[in-house]
């Protein structure tokens, strides 16, 4: 007879509960970013690199080092469960072990209306600014655009230390004299949501999203005479520094940008000798020494390279910036003095102004059958057009009117063309007013401005056979006023430091033409086959570009300046009224902005080339302003990466930072809910205020 072992219950549940708990812990692993005090490295290990090892295999026999920083700080990213990241904060040598924070892009003409083109005498001569490199940090490159095209353009500047990395359909010949440096970071990304899928993005510094591309573009594009997207903005496209060189860092993936790979990539910029550095990304809010963005700029600062950001597209909403530390130039959006009409006309004979980049078969030339979204889906928000809520039997044939919000704008247009519709209108709610942005639709379609909606609306409600169509107009130039404050650019005030005035400034982000990647249509959907080698698109992204290229253009005139000496002087230059003396208006609201919209003002190029003062800091003046905040020794040597203790006999002042604008938050008085008071008008200082050119 043959014998069986029996194993008691109780000891089977174990084993079950113990296997499951591994799992668990497995499962709650994440990326963390350890801050290491180097000046504690004990004597007994030869480098840093083998002192970080020991440190964490003393809390984890299987993790492995993502990335080890040099530059940005001293320390490593890791993937560690909740409990082995507490137990590591207590090591010797330990400042702080931050979790991973995910952070997305903040997504022609524009020379003339800075001024550049009409005063090019007064900028430094070219063989100057071909010296100065351009770091740009977003979803890579697409290297055979013409806006990176190297004809006329000497060797590659002697200071260059970079290099450009291999990786799936990018080589080293894909980099010339004017794209100098290529790399890619993914280590993050890929530690938390797996291998990057290739056939759907490229692992190397290749862009499939296009975003990197127009971003660079922007800053330092070649000039490229007859651009355009689809005869739109016709012109000669140049970036804001055309004879400057780029260097390219991917960090950005479709599921997004991870803070390690971001730290990573400011740590090789920084050691690669980069001027300036572009980041057109954001995410939450958190003290200076929790976010990975304010610690790599202020190690890039410290270097004497000059970090501009984009303040986010989370506007108007107040307390809605990103990036606002004091050593970081942020930067909202403004309007261009450029449009692209297309109208609404109805079958009560009134015809109303929006604006489209489409391009293709028009309509029929009659009045059509006009529908609202909300009156022909299945489901409550039908009205916002998102993908599989309109009743193909009630849209066939129609045009269709969709309201903004939720989904992309030019997603709801594929939407009513897959239900059968053959045109849409577009219209804003009261959170963007009568802003207008024009997107290359894949069907015949206008956007129009929250006022110019409800009239349509209430055409449609009150007709029993509403009837439209939409007609296009090309290009238009001299719309006035311009600029405005773009509505969803970010606004203050500052939520971190109050008294430090944000956005530092507003540059052009509405509708801006730059360079574009082959691998993906103007729409960026995936059902858009078109393929354009220059696109226009909208965001803070597209504004924090604009000021780079000019920070390029300031550093070849002043070699001398420090990133604070160069963000002084586009501050202080900036414009806050129009020629007729009238204030700049926010297209949110109609009405003047104010600082906490557009910070300094709209920046003037020229005027920044000779600003009279300039407010200049240096590291000692950051330290204080550190101090002020009343941060501890631990946390100011996770940001600075230096053992600086203030004194206790000394008193710190916010204020005491010589900051070219500033706001001075009031006391909340009774019955107020606190916060920043702003008594007709906010309370703050510009050295210099004057209308454009």
């Amino acid at each position: 007879m043959e014998k069986h072992t029996i194993i008691p219950t109780s000891l089977v549940v174990r084993v079950v509960l113990f296997l499951a708990l591994c799992q668990l812990s497995l499962a709650e692993k994440r990326t963390y970013i350890v801050h290491m005090a180097k000046s504690e490295m004990p004597a007994m290990f030869q480098d840093h690199t083998h002192w970080y090892d020991s440190s964490l295999k003393s809390v984890s026999d299987s993790a492995e080092m993502l990335y080890t920083y040099n530059n940005v700080i001293h320390g490593f990213s890791t993937r560690l469960t909740p409990e082995e990241a507490q137990a590591m904060e207590t090591r010797p040598g330990i400042l702080s072990v931050l979790p991973e924070l995910r952070y997305e892009l903040h997504t022609t003409r524009t020379p003339s209306f800075l001024g550049l083109d009409q005063n090019a005498a007064m900028f430094p001569e070219s063989d100057s600014v071909s010296e100065v490199i351009v770091g740009v940090l977003d979803t890579g490159v697409w290297p055979e655009s013409p806006s990176f095209d190297d004809t006329g353009l000497g060797p590659v500047p002697s200071s260059w230390k970079g290099e450009c990395e291999i990786g799936t359909n990018f080589t080293k010949s894909n980099c010339n004299r004017k794209l100098i440096g290529a790399r890619y970071f993914a280590r993050g990304y890929e530690a938390t949501l797996g291998p990057i899928d290739e056939s759907k993005e490229s692992r190397s510094p290749r862009d499939d999203d296009g975003h990197g591309t127009h971003t660079s573009s922007t800053a330092a594009g070649s000039v490229v005479s007859g651009a355009s997207l689809f005869g739109y903005a016709a012109g000669t496209a140049r970036g804001m520094a055309p004879r400057a060189r780029v260097a390219v860092y991917k960090v950005c993936w479709i599921g997004g940008c991870f803070s390690s790979d971001i730290l990573a990539a400011m740590d090789k910029a920084i050691a690669d000798s980069v001027n300036v550095l572009s980041l057109s990304l954001g995410g939450g809010m958190s003290d200076y020494y929790r976010d990975s963005v304010a610690i790599g700029a202020f190690a890039a600062m410290e270097k004497g390279i000059l970090v501009s950001c984009s303040a986010g597209n989370a506007g108007p909403s107040s307390y809605s910036l990103s990036n606002v530390a004091p050593w970081i130039t942020t930067v909202g959006a403004g309007t261009l003095d450029r449009d692209f009409p297309a109208y609404v006309s109805l079958g009560n004979g009134k015809n109303f102004s929006g604006v489209s980049l489409y391009r293709g078969d028009s309509l029929p030339g009659k009045l059509l059958p006009f529908v609202y979204a909300g009156n022909v889906s299945n489901v409550t928000t039908g009205n916002l057009c998102m993908t599989g809520t309109l009743i193909p039997e009630k849209v066939k044939g129609k045009i269709v009117l969709c309201d903004r919000g939720v989904n992309p704008r030019v997603q709801k247009g594929s939407v009513v063309k897959a239900a059968g519709g053959i045109g849409m209108v577009l219209t804003n709610t009261a959170a963007n007013g009568e802003e207008l942005v024009a997107d290359a639709h894949l069907l015949p379609a206008t956007a129009v401005g929250q006022s110019t909606g409800e009239a349509i609306k209430q055409y449609l409600f009150s007709d029993s056979n509403p009837t439209a169509t939409v007609l296009f107009e090309g290009t238009k130039v001299g719309i006035e006023p311009s600029p405005v404050v773009a509505a969803f650019s970010s606004r203050g005030p500052n939520s971190i430091t109050a008294e430090i005035l944000k956005p530092d400034l507003i540059a052009p982000g509405v509708n801006i033409l730059a360079g574009w990647s082959g691998a993906v249509g103007p729409t960026g959907l995936a059902e858009d086959g078109r393929r354009v080698p220059f696109n226009i698109i909208s965001g803070t992204s597209m504004s924090c570009p604009h000021v780079s290229g000019l920070a390029a253009l300031l550093k070849a005139a002043h070699p001398d300046w420090s990133p604070a000496a160069i963000r002084s002087a586009l501050m202080t230059t900036a414009y806050t009224a129009y020629k007729n003396g009238k204030l700049i208006q926010d297209v949110s609201t109609g009405k003047p902005s104010t600082p906490f919209d557009h910070g300094a003002g709209h920046v003037d190029p020229v005027s920044a080339l000779n600003p009279g003062l300039v407010y200049d800091l240096g590291v000692e003046d950051y330290l204080n302003f550190l101090c002020a905040l009343n941060y501890t020794s631990a946390q100011i040597n996770s940001l600075a990466r230096r053992n600086f203790s203030c004194e206790a006999r000394k008193t710190y002042s916010v204020n005491d930072l010589n900051y070219p604008s500033f706001a001075v938050p009031l006391q909340a008085q009774m019955g107020s809910t606190g916060g920043v008071v702003v008594v007709q008008g906010p309370l703050w200082l510009n050295t210099r205020e004057h209308s454009p050119t």
